[in-house]
């Protein structure tokens, strides 16, 4: 870099987090699921990679039986991975650069044309140029450290041993997919607390509404304007970004590893390329741009086949978990003199 059809089945990631399993839109609800309900997670971790107390804190408070794990001998596993990453850096030199990228099939182009025109991609995508194309997974440099294993096998075997292409395109680019279970509190009259086990809940905008936006609502009297506090999910689209010879994986893990997972090399993905850091700044999570240099330029950064590499990766059983998203606004009124 240069200073300069699986439609119900709802995936990450993550954006720059850990993505979410795959949800039938019967399975969309608006209470919280039993903690019975909730089977237990498997999450794959990538060891060896700074900081190390990133990876204490993620076995102490994340992981089933984490706290009684011995500290001495996750930190002896971690620098194995450690050293084990040293060892790569002189044997695999480079490969990052060497990641393949050919075009799309022109029979998927009715597929893309629909992904074009669709409003949540364009809003996605507003920023930058995006192109398709069928990349290569085990070169993708990676910035995430896990990957909730247990969704990724759910979404594997809901495409089947052999999916075709046009079936993979629609699973690495969903349309109208249901949205994840959601539930939504009014903890005051000024306070509102949403919560799902999809980590790809987010606050999107304040946004000004005429009043016409708003069907069905009846107010005191004539309403002078409607603010809207908008929570949601991202956009289910497999999306990568590169830079020179180098890309890296932004969106979309727990998608890509199912389709490893099942043999396939490549998968379509939506491509932004950048050119200079602020341009990385407009799509990529905070840890790429604090630290671009470590992804575009090292040796060997991590890669997405490291996590299919016992030497590096290491599953561990998850406490179930859910992202919350706080949104309380305030109201003030005075008087000012014309």
């Amino acid at each position: 870099m240069t200073d300069t059809d699986l439609q119900t089945a709802s995936a990450p990631d993550d954006a720059a987090e850990p993505g979410e399993p795959a949800f039938d839109r019967a399975d969309a609800a608006t209470t919280r699921p039993s903690a019975q309900a909730r089977p237990v997670l498997e999450e794959v971790r990538l060891l060896g990679q700074p900081p190390l107390d990133d990876y204490l804190d993620f076995v102490d408070r994340q992981v089933i039986g984490g706290a009684a794990m011995s500290p001495r001998q996750l930190c002896d596993e971690w620098r194995a991975a450690n050293d084990y990453y040293g060892e790569l850096e002189a044997t695999e030199a480079g490969l990052a650069d060497t990641i393949d990228c050919d075009e799309l099939d022109p029979a998927l182009d009715s597929l893309v044309e629909a992904v074009r025109a669709d409003p949540c991609f364009q809003n996605t995508f507003a920023h930058l140029p995006a192109s398709f194309g069928m990349v290569e997974l085990d070169k993708l440099v990676v910035y995430q450290p896990s990957i909730t294993r247990s969704w990724a096998a759910d979404v594997a075997r809901r495409l089947g041993p052999a999916p075709d292409a046009h079936t993979v395109f629609r699973y690495c680019h969903q349309l109208h997919a249901a949205p994840p279970p959601l539930t939504v509190e009014e903890v005051d009259d000024d306070r509102f607390v949403f919560s799902s086990p999809a980590t790809h809940l987010s606050f999107h905008e304040a946004v000004l509404l005429p009043s016409e936006r708003v069907p069905g609502y009846t107010s005191y009297g004539p309403v002078a304007g409607i603010v809207g506090l908008v929570v949601g999910f991202r956009g289910n689209f497999l999306n990568v970004i590169r830079s020179d010879d180098r890309i890296l994986l932004n969106n979309g893990y727990h998608r890509a590893y199912a389709l490893r997972s099942l043999g396939l090399t490549h998968a379509p993905c939506v491509i932004q390329d950048v050119t200079r850091l602020d341009e990385l700044k407009l799509r990529a999570a905070e840890r790429v741009t604090d630290d671009p240099a470590f992804y575009f330029r090292a040796a060997r950064p991590p890669l997405f086949k490291d996590f299919f590499d016992p030497k590096i990766a290491k599953a561990f059983p998850l406490r179930p978990r859910r992202k919350v998203v706080e949104v309380s606004f305030s109201v003030r009124k005075s008087y000012h003199l014309e």
